[in-house]
């Protein structure tokens, strides 16, 4: 049986070389996809015809993915919210999940993880907060900003945990240095040419000495999250 038999997706992209890949990559895995270049037309989409999951670019002309999803929520649409974004800050992730998105996914992405978000939103009631995330004994809830360890919570600074958040989102990705100053940071310009990173990552491996994963220094490339 295709995977995303019967499943209907509605894509909001208005970059036509991404919105093409996405549309076929979604056929080809057997959803049926509707695809808009502007956020007033997602609207009209969203008003008229009953998706199951919509994928939203974060600026668009018209309107926004962000007034996408304030008017998909006012409206009580079903419809499950991913959100794309091309910075992975976390005044944008605050933002998406405030104004009602489900789920959000960073530029530039892997298909294979834009599927997996989609069966995870699939299983979830539409509306709820991002889910939680899970490596090893460590558990991070986006929405809380709670940490755990095998059950044990684990107290990050809003640094810390931003940092964390990337990595496990990334794993077993490696992540760059100037990715974790624009997660991290308000002014990514701060870290870059200090220590300041080095720094904060010492203290978090210190805080995660039994958490089943461990971060990898990558020479030259970054960091990684690991299995202990």
């Amino acid at each position: 049986m295709v995977a995303g038999l019967s499943v209907r997706i509605l894509v909001a992209e208005d970059d036509p070389g991404l919105r093409a890949v996405l549309s076929q990559g979604l056929e080809d895995h057997g959803f049926f996809v509707d695809a808009v270049t502007r956020g007033d037309d997602a609207i009209d989409q969203l008003r008229f015809y009953e998706y199951d999951v919509a994928i939203l670019d974060w600026r668009m002309p018209g309107a926004s993915g962000l007034d996408v999803v304030a008017w998909a929520r006012k409206e009580k649409r079903p419809t499950r919210l991913l959100m794309l974004t091309a910075r992975d800050t976390t005044a944008d992730r605050i933002d998406g999940l405030d104004a009602g998105a489900d789920d959000y996914l960073v530029k530039p992405f892997d298909f294979g993880e834009l599927l997996a978000r989609i069966r995870a939103l699939q299983r979830r009631p539409p509306g709820t907060d991002s889910a939680t995330l899970v490596r090893g004994g460590l558990e991070l809830d986006p929405s809380r900003r709670e940490v755990t360890a095998h059950g044990r919570a684990v107290h990050l600074s809003a640094t810390e945990f931003n940092i964390l958040e990337l990595l496990m989102r990334r794993a077993p990705q490696v992540v760059d240095r100037n990715s974790i100053a624009q997660q991290a940071w308000r002014d990514e310009t701060d870290p870059l040419g200090s220590n300041a990173i080095d720094v904060r990552l010492s203290r978090l491996r210190a805080k995660l000495p039994d958490a089943g994963v461990r971060i990898v220094t990558v020479r030259g490339s970054g960091y990684r999250l690991d299995p202990a």
